[in-house]
């Protein structure tokens, strides 16, 4: 089994001892995704929108730079501090994501890194 590490300067790196991604057998682990801004690794805004929309692009941009597209995610779990937001995830994923869509989760936490309002993961597979 050979393990290949996926790193992309389109997002942000990573914030302690992990790779971006990770493929394996054909199959894609791309490791929690948050609203930080790639070239600056400051959070994108306060607004949860806004944190949703950077958090979808990075996780996007690590998909890519392993020669996967979004349409290859099998399995999304997504990360709130309020679960409240679950609409706007629902909205915002829908500019990302075209049907049918990948098997999701989403789990209200009590805090994530940065103090992020959102952050996800996935597992990918063309």
């Amino acid at each position: 089994m050979s393990k290949q590490i996926i790193s992309t300067e389109n997002a942000p790196a990573a914030i302690g001892s992990y790779s971006q991604a990770v493929k394996v057998s054909g199959v894609l682990y791309v490791s929690g995704q948050i609203p930080l801004v790639p070239e600056t690794g400051e959070m994108v805004s306060n607004d949860f929108t806004q944190q949703a929309r950077q958090a979808f692009s990075n996780l996007q941009q690590v998909i890519e730079a392993a020669d996967f597209c979004l349409s290859d995610v099998v399995k999304l779990t997504i990360f709130v501090t309020d679960l409240e937001k679950f609409a706007l995830v629902n909205e915002v994923m829908q500019t990302f994501f075209d049907a049918p869509y990948p098997a999701r989760a989403v789990v209200q936490v009590s805090r994530l890194p940065k103090d992020a309002q959102i952050e996800m993961d996935a597992i990918v597979s063309a």
